[in-house]
């Protein structure tokens, strides 16, 4: 990238407790996946360089705590967010209708500057269970409804577990893309050695 830093894209995971957010976490960015449950305190938080669309990308992936005692915790965690995936499990209409919430949620401590243009990805976990309460044709009406974009998969069976964080990844950095050329007026800025241009700055 010409010496340039990576971008640093701040991808958020919601939902309610026990969806499977830090196994969908692990099985993308370690390769693992573990049945022993332990339900997250506070924050988990990992990190994963990838190539999108040319250039080089840092994720930095936040696991929210899915229990109300924690949710004092969104305020700081979820602003500066580039995009947020919404986790349900398909095993459980529950935490499919608690998803709502979960969205206006975000967007009411998040603050994110345009909500109506915010990035959402809603992913369904567990598609490798045979006791499914949400199909997918529910989820993606809810989804147009909402304007986000639907996936699912499996973290246990590691059933497309990559395609979703792709395409947050993607989403995600067309808003660090639009939000920094925001920042500086729409121009972008480079300065050269005065002895290569030998003048002075004329701004």
């Amino acid at each position: 990238m010409n010496g340039e830093k990576s971008p640093v894209l701040k991808i958020i995971l919601i939902g309610s407790s026990g969806v499977g957010k830090s196994s969908f976490m692990n099985r993308y960015v370690n390769h693992r996946f573990t049945n022993v449950y332990r339900a997250t305190i506070g924050t988990d938080f990992l990190s994963k360089k990838i190539h999108l669309d040319g250039e080089t990308v840092i994720l930095q992936l936040w696991d929210t705590a899915g229990t109300e005692r924690f949710q004092s915790l969104g305020t700081p965690l979820y602003r500066g967010a580039h995009c947020c995936m919404l986790v349900f499990d398909v095993t459980s209409r529950a935490s499919f209708s608690a998803l709502e919430g979960w969205r206006k949620e975000f967007l009411i401590q998040g603050e994110p500057k345009n909500p109506s243009d915010f990035p959402f990805i809603v992913l369904g976990n567990k598609t490798d269970l045979s006791n499914r309460e949400v199909s997918s044709r529910l989820a993606l009406q809810w989804c147009k409804e909402i304007g986000a974009e639907y996936f699912e998969g499996s973290a246990k069976q590691d059933l497309d577990v990559e395609k979703p964080f792709l395409r947050a990844a993607q989403r995600g950095l067309q808003q660090y893309k639009k939000h920094t050329l925001e920042n500086t007026g729409h121009f972008q800025i480079t300065c050269k050695q005065p002895r290569e241009t030998r003048n002075t700055c004329g701004c």
